[in-house]
């Protein structure tokens, strides 16, 4: 239940338009409803204006199945995260009216029209094309939000001419995500070029010594670029998450 529902089912009880029982009826799985296997928090929107999001790794697909079955049927829009194939195309056999992303392992099931509510674009940027999973997962999540979204793909530092010759698209952001792995270069360039935030995520793509991940993680928490904020290793989603209040009206 979201702000403008709630608004909605107290204006009808104080005009006597529904009882006190009807009222209860409709409040009565707030805070959270208890599955068994989960316990959703439908109360999540009216508390941080975006439902509850679903992680998908680790849980099996029956147990996604009920988990998007019960958020379902109370008409709101879902996301699903960190998804595999297998996991992704049990969703898509279920909820047919929905989609699945194999790069960035994301469903989405989409019921009511996603409203725009950024000041601005999202600009999300990718050193190379292994960094595009971390990446979609971010652009997936930010659209889902209610935010423009655009992409910039395979603008690392081993060819910055590929993103210098972008310098009009990365002013007009409002907030960029830029991903990279590697040694991570790819957020302090683009820092030292806009004056908008900049929402670094390091991937854990390279070799031996980027340790998974936590070279370029390294690399982007010493910065020396202003302005430069640092999420998890793979963490498209959290970047989004974030983007999203910093753009939000």
């Amino acid at each position: 239940m979201n702000r403008q529902e709630m608004t909605r089912l107290l204006q009808s009880l104080a005009d006597g338009q529904i009882s006190v029982e009807d009222g209860v009826e409709h409040l009565k799985q707030l805070p959270f409803e208890d599955l068994g296997i989960a316990q959703i928090d439908h109360h999540r929107e009216l508390r941080q204006g975006v439902p509850e999001v679903i992680l998908g790794e680790s849980k099996s697909s029956e147990q996604l199945k009920i988990i998007v079955s019960a958020m379902a049927q109370r008409g709101r829009n879902v996301l699903v995260t960190r998804l595999d194939g297998e996991k992704g195309t049990a969703l898509g056999n279920q909820f047919p009216e929905g989609e699945y992303d194999n790069t960035g392992r994301t469903f989405c099931l989409i019921q009511q029209k996603i409203k725009n509510s950024g000041r601005g674009k999202i600009l999300v940027i990718c050193a190379g094309t292994s960094d595009l999973p971390v990446a979609r997962e971010a652009v997936t999540t930010a659209r889902m939000l209610g935010n423009e979204v655009e992409e910039l793909i395979d603008v690392g530092v081993a060819g910055i001419h590929r993103l210098l010759a972008r310098q009009e698209l990365l002013q007009q952001a409002e907030v960029l995500i830029v991903i990279a792995g590697m040694e991570g270069a790819l957020p302090s360039v683009v820092g030292g070029l806009v004056a908008k935030p900049v929402i670094a995520v390091p991937t854990s793509v390279g070799y031996g010594t980027a340790f998974g991940g936590i070279a370029a993680l390294l690399g982007m928490l010493n910065s020396c670029a202003s302005g430069v904020t640092v999420v998890n290793i793979d963490n498209g989603f959290g970047a989004a998450f974030a983007a999203n209040r910093i753009n939000r009206k």
